[in-house]
Order: structure tokens, then C-alpha cells, then sequence
């Protein structure tokens, strides 16, 4: 069985005027007669079920950020301002702005207990992901790299899945939608904003990495990372350094080494 990739094959059903079952199927047909198609990789079960791990996790959070904001809102109509709490002591200083209020007190300890089990099952989850990391030897090197967190060497190790199927490690920061997108035609070529196709969630996890807002410990990488955003702004800067991270990690995961923190050592990454 081979799978081949839906962005190519949409594009090249675009072309008929009708859109039918029975046209896409032809298409398709033709498609695969002349070897137009292009193949994907299949993940391993061990790689899906780690995707799901991270699904599951990233789902739970999301849904306890969403009712956090959404009793915020309604707090802000009675003029009651939450303002900047930890999520330890959300629910307390809910709890203290809401005392003396029995009807809005009722509406949100609903919505806190909602909370409350959706964090624990949050913690969980969470727990369950440290406990594989700690165990894998892979993951474990991508997170001698600084920035790099057990969620974000876990979501590449899920995504990646196969290292040997790329033919060297730059072609990663392509496949992660990392790498610009190119127009050409005729003597005109622009150079547009970066692809953003692959994995979306690998690709926010490498953004959000703290190598230049928080990292304290020099490194060849972060000094990079820095030079970058001096010379052409910090949105770049994170641009370029989640692409490099990206190759690095690929680099490490190959030739089962650690991050090299010296210069001289750098260089040769």
C-alpha cells in the first residue's frame, strides 16, 4: 500500500472542470498509471501513539485555558479583574473576588470544578509524557540542546519517526514548512514568507523556544540567534533559529551525540 500526499494530488484534481467521485477516481488513476503521484511516509504505531499522547495533552490544556479566559469575560462584566495569577492560585483568587456573591459564586465554582478536573487529567497526561522522555536515550540528547523541553524533543522524535528517510538533515527545516517559499517566472523571483506546511504543532513548539527571551547560559547558539536579530529583527531571528533547531536536532539524533556548547565545537554542527 503506498500513500501519497493530498496537497499534490488536489492540486493536479483541480484541473478538471468537474468535480465528481467518479472524476477524482479517474484522476487519481491517471495518476498513479504515469507515476505522477508523490509517496509519504507512514508512521510507525510507536510514533502514532506518541502523536496521540501529545494530541490528547495539548487538547486538556487547551480546554482548561479556554474556560480560565472565558471566566475571566465573565467576571469582567461585574468589573471584577482577575489580573496576572499563576494557574496554582487561579481558582483561590476566583474564589476571593466572588466572595459575598452567592448567585455568581454558584456559576463559578461550575466552572472551576470543570477546571480542576481538566488539569488534573492535564497532570496526568503530562506525567505519562516525562516518563516516556526519560526513558528514550534520544530524547533525552535533543534536550541536552537549550530551549529544547521533554514536549518538544517528544513531538520531534514523534514526527520526524525515521531519520535515515531524509537525505541529509537541512531537508527537515523543508518538510516542517520552515524554509521560504519560492515564486519564480520568467526574470521575476520573489522569495515569500516561510512554507508552513508539515506539522503545524512540531513547528509551534520549535517557535516558542526560549534560546533568546530566557536562556542565561552563553552558547554558540544562542549568540547566533542573537547576531540574527540585530541585524534583521527578532521575528527572523526565531524564524531562522526553530529552522536550525530543527536540522540540529536531526544532526544529534543521527550521530548519537550530545549539543555541543563551546564555539569551536559549535562550528562543526
Amino acid at each position: 500500500m503506498v500513500c501519497i500526499e493530498t496537497r499534490h494530488t488536489r492540486a493536479y484534481l483541480k484541473a478538471q472542470v468537474n468535480k465528481t467521485d467518479r472524476n477524482d477516481a479517474r484522476g487519481i488513476a491517471h495518476m498513479m498509471r504515469v507515476n505522477l503521484f508523490r509517496p509519504v511516509h507512514v508512521k510507525t504505531l510507536a510514533s502514532q501513539k506518541q502523536r496521540a499522547l501529545l494530541t490528547a495533552r495539548k487538547l486538556l490544556q487547551g480546554k482548561a485555558i479556554a474556560i480560565e479566559n472565558d471566566i475571566r469575560g465573565l467576571l469582567g462584566n461585574f468589573g471584577l479583574k482577575v489580573g496576572v495569577v499563576r494557574a496554582a492560585k487561579f481558582e483561590q483568587r476566583i474564589q476571593e473576588l466572588v466572595e459575598g456573591l452567592p448567585d455568581l459564586s454558584e456559576v463559578m465554582e461550575l466552572l472551576l470544578e470543570a477546571r480542576r478536573r481538566l488539569r488534573e487529567q492535564f497532570s496526568r497526561l503530562h506525567r505519562k509524557l516525562l516518563t516516556i522522555v526519560q526513558g528514550d536515550t534520544v530524547c533525552r540528547r535533543l534536550m541536552t540542546i537549550p530551549g529544547v523541553g521533554a514536549v518538544t524533543a517528544l513531538a520531534y522524535r514523534a514526527t520526524i519517526d525515521v531519520p535515515a528517510r531524509f537525505r541529509n538533515s537541512k531537508a527537515v527545516g523543508a518538510i516542517l514548512g520552515l524554509t521560504p517559499a519560492q515564486h519564480q517566472s520568467g526574470e521575476m523571483t520573489r522569495v515569500g514568507r516561510i512554507s508552513l506546511c508539515g506539522d503545524g504543532m512540531l513547528r509551534a513548539l520549535l517557535y516558542a523556544q526560549t534560546v533568546i527571551t530566557r536562556s542565561v547560559k552563553w552558547s554558540w547558539l544562542k549568540a547566533w540567534a542573537m547576531k540574527i536579530a540585530k541585524n534583521r529583527g527578532l521575528k527572523r531571528a526565531i524564524v531562522a533559529l526553530a529552522r536550525r533547531l530543527a536540522v540540529i536536532m536531526h544532526r544529534i539524533w543521527v550521530d548519537g551525540t550530545e549539543f555541543r556548547w563551546t564555539k569551536e565545537e559549535g562550528a562543526l554542527t
